[in-house]
């Protein structure tokens, strides 16, 4: 792409509006600047798009965002009039322009004679994810860039399922997107009366249906009104949906209050993602003076959570995402098996980079485990596959991302539901008199240590996703024996979908979506990962090793640590 010429192109054209202009006017003669904005077109993946606000085509702006919805709206088109009847929700959150993106996306849709049902206010990604299942419609969008810096926005679109789109959907309408050439010619109504609002039953529905899936109403009862919890939405979506649901059960929660508001700079936190302690300091100093236990913390969508708990010395500690979905697991399975309503079928679903420890709790309480690809889609589709064919019957599904979901009313990571299920976690483990944090030190007890590391490598620049596809491409070809001593007993390649023990050689196929990702299986039950992110410039190594202690633990890690970067750099040569 001639970016020069790209550049020329948007700034005199009359559609351009005057914020553009002086924007792109500010930057003449900024060669890498104006090659960053117009030398490649913002990528619209499995995950949608998401990218730092500004104009040009690689940026997050009405007219990419226009751009897309419109080849969406010729995919829904190509579905025939009822589909188009049928219609498009979106929802968006509390970062910069989110509602601009949303109204347009809405216009866009009326224009091209397809029904669009636009929320009235922020509503959260599981509640996006609920809605396109409760009102029916072929497709829902969302305007978020979940826990990413300020600078950013996205747009992720959702099947008729309440999943994220499919690969395959997502092909026809990347399609679609690419034969538009001329981004400010797409078209927008937003006063249309084919722009409907969302019905505001939907909120009391959803509250309702999340209550159905409480585990310890006994508990809740007799602790819930005295429960010293904190809760901080950290700016974003989270805080009607999650603090309504706390109130109907009778759960108290003391809200930080100076992160309620809908603060687009996010100005109290470095970075809007809860599963940093940082991120919670407000909410942990709040706790250290009302004396409470726990902290929870949700992101922009409220699609994640995070927590924070108190060690044995009083000091909060927050946990990684992989520890908090191993105590909603072991809680789930446990109050199941307590009150005799374990299902025969039972199976639970986590991604593949996810904690190994969730496969020992399985195997104890005699329930599948099944493992997918990054993405919460992939859970999705597990989900509305078991729901078709009865094989299994879905109790709860996570990624070490702080992504959670017990239920099958949304089909997205939910951060409402996973508070709840958190908060009277906490009145169950008060109620029999013991502590979340003294209950995470049995669970180590019982089925071993497990420190589970997720290091992100940052990459910048217009080719930052290539380099880092590169690398992995090069791990391909590299089979090393051992990482610090632990041996490598396997290594799946995702990408070809193929598992090669390295001992016998021999190969065998895997019956999972393709992705471009190595992961290394090693003795003991340990394993290493490297992948590239789908949503932003970074590359992924998971790092998930079992060990006697934390101590022993953190010492292989620095060990193993400096072995795969060892790798690293040999793949990129």
């Amino acid at each position: 792409m001639d970016y020069k010429n790209e550049y020329e192109k948007w700034l005199n054209n009359p559609a351009l509006c005057a914020e553009g202009k002086a924007e792109l006017a500010a930057i003449a003669g900024d060669e890498k600047e104006m090659e960053y904005r117009f030398g490649g077109e913002l990528e619209f993946g499995t995950a949608g798009m998401r990218g730092i606000i500004g104009y040009g085509v690689n940026m997050m702006n009405i007219y990419t965002v226009m751009r897309a919805t419109k080849g969406l709206a010729e995919w829904v088109k190509s579905l025939g009039e009822a589909a188009m009847e049928r219609g498009v929700v979106i929802s968006y959150d509390t970062r910069r322009k989110s509602e601009e993106f949303a109204k347009v996306s809405a216009g866009v849709l009326a224009a091209n004679g397809i029904k669009a049902y636009l929320f009235d206010d922020v509503h959260p990604v599981p509640m996006l994810s609920y809605a396109v299942r409760y009102l029916h419609t072929v497709a829902g969008i969302m305007i978020t860039a979940s826990h990413n810096p300020k600078e950013y926005n996205g747009y992720k679109v959702y099947g008729e399922d309440g999943a994220q789109m499919s690969p395959e959907d997502t092909a026809k309408v990347v399609e679609y997107i690419s034969k538009i050439d001329d981004y400010l010619s797409v078209s927008a109504d937003v006063n249309s009366p084919l722009i409907l609002p969302v019905p505001k039953k939907l909120d009391e529905d959803y509250i309702n249906e999340l209550s159905k899936l409480t585990l310890s109403e006994k508990a809740v009862k007799a602790c819930g009104k005295d429960l010293k919890l904190v809760y901080t939405p950290v700016h974003g979506s989270g805080y009607i949906p999650v603090t309504t649901i706390l109130k109907k059960l009778g759960i108290n929660a003391t809200v930080v209050e100076a992160q309620t508001t809908k603060d687009t700079e996010f100005s109290t936190v470095k970075v809007p993602n809860p599963e940093f302690k940082e991120t919670l300091s407000m909410g942990i100093a709040l706790a250290n003076e009302i004396d409470a236990d726990v902290v929870f913390g949700t992101d922009p969508d409220s699609d994640r959570l995070g927590v924070a708990l108190k060690d044995e010395q009083g000091e909060f500690i927050a946990l990684s995402g992989n520890q908090v979905g191993i105590l909603l697991l072991d809680y789930i399975l446990t109050r199941l098996q307590e009150d005799g309503v374990m299902p025969k079928n039972a199976a639970v679903v986590k991604s593949f980079v996810t904690t190994g420890m969730a496969k020992a709790l399985c195997d104890d309480y005699g329930v599948a485990l099944y493992e997918t690809p990054v993405g919460f889609k992939f859970i999705g589709e597990k989900i509305k596959q078991w729901e078709k064919d009865g094989k299994h019957t879905y109790l709860f599904g996570f990624e070490e991302s702080c992504g959670y979901l017990r239920g099958t009313h949304a089909r997205d990571k939910d951060a409402v539901v996973a508070s709840m299920l958190c908060a009277e976690m906490v009145c169950y483990y008060a109620y029999i008199g013991k502590s979340v944090f003294a209950r995470l030190q049995e669970i180590y007890q019982k089925y071993g240590f497990v420190l589970d590391k997720n290091v992100s490598v940052q990459y910048s620049g217009l080719n930052a996703m290539k380099e880092m596809n590169a690398v992995v491409d090069g791990l391909k070809s590299l089979k090393p024996n051992d990482f610090a001593g632990l041996k490598v007993l396997a290594i799946r390649d995702y990408s070809a979908a193929k598992r090669i023990e390295l001992e016998s050689g021999k190969t065998q196929d895997m019956d999972i979506p393709k992705c471009n990702c190595v992961y290394y299986e090693l003795s003991g039950g340990s394993f290493v990962c490297v992948r590239p992110s789908g949503t932003e410039p970074k590359l992924k190594i998971y790092y998930s090793l079992k060990a006697d202690d934390e101590a022993a633990a953190n010492a292989k890690l620095a060990e193993v640590q400096t072995a795969v970067n060892a790798l690293l750099e040999q793949a990129k040569n």
